[in-house]
């Protein structure tokens, strides 16, 4: 792991579209609390809500989410499974730290039930809705390898491209 929160994985890079290795709890490649840490402080650093680990170029099944500005809201979630979506989806804007300037319109379920561990190893099934739900989906397509522009109309990809150029020249 790095020393510095510095790394965040660009377009170009192919781990975002490689799906991710389950974290094994009974021999884990490291320690999960460290990487709950390294990922938490990543995130804070680049100010951003949720972060998965291969966008930092590490290849388990893990995230983390949550209000950088209140660091005790980020939780870990360590090899998740959605096992229930709701029926109402709702479209809104995403933003991704692995695509800086860019915003997409993108349609989500607005309630979702998720199985997972925290870093401490204990699987917990729990419902998510509003932003975390939100979040929580956004960074479980990265571990499957998939993107938010992945989720996004042509239309829709094409204005935040556009919106993107304005604002990079800022």
């Amino acid at each position: 792991m790095m020393d510095e929160y510095e790394m965040i994985m660009k377009l170009d890079d192919k781990i975002l579209r490689e799906p991710t290795q389950r974290f094994d709890f009974r021999d884990p490649p490291m320690d999960p609390t460290v990487l709950f840490e390294y990922l938490r402080d990543t995130m804070i650093a680049h100010n951003g809500l949720g972060l998965a680990a291969n966008q930092v170029g590490i290849p388990y099944n893990v995230f983390v989410i949550g209000n950088p500005h209140i660091p005790e809201s980020i939780f870990s979630v360590f090899n998740p499974t959605i096992v229930d979506y709701s029926q109402s989806i709702q479209l809104a804007e995403e933003g991704c730290l692995s695509f800086p300037n860019l915003f997409l319109k993108v349609k989500r379920p607005t309630i979702i039930k998720a199985r997972f561990s925290g870093h401490d190893g204990k699987v917990e099934t729990i419902k998510f809705d509003g932003f975390t739900a939100r979040a929580f989906q956004h960074e479980y397509d990265h571990l499957q390898g998939g993107l938010f522009m992945d989720r996004a109309s042509k239309f829709h990809l094409d204005q935040a491209k556009r919106n993107k150029k304005k604002l990079d020249r800022k």
